[in-house]
């Protein structure tokens, strides 16, 4: 288990309840770290339309989390 903070945008803040949360998970993947907090929040959006950046730099779903990481979580962007 490592303890890291998730930090939420838009409709995952909304969803969440709130914009950021410490937690400790066994993920060890940014994928793996939004599966478990969708199941917890009823994210319902695919990591294919969303972004996620760890440590304030964009980085891929397959990207490894180390203890201490913040992870932003940002919702697909409408636009017109």
């Amino acid at each position: 288990m490592i303890e890291v903070t998730a930090r939420y945008f838009a409709a995952f803040r909304e969803r969440a309840g709130r914009d950021v949360e410490s937690l400790s998970t066994a993920a060890s993947t940014a994928a793996e770290l939004y599966d478990e907090l969708a199941g917890r929040h009823g994210f319902a959006d695919s990591m294919g339309r969303c972004k996620v950046a760890i440590n304030d730099e964009l980085a891929d779903w397959s990207s490894t989390l180390a203890a201490g990481d913040e992870v932003l979580f940002f919702p697909p962007v409408a636009g017109g």
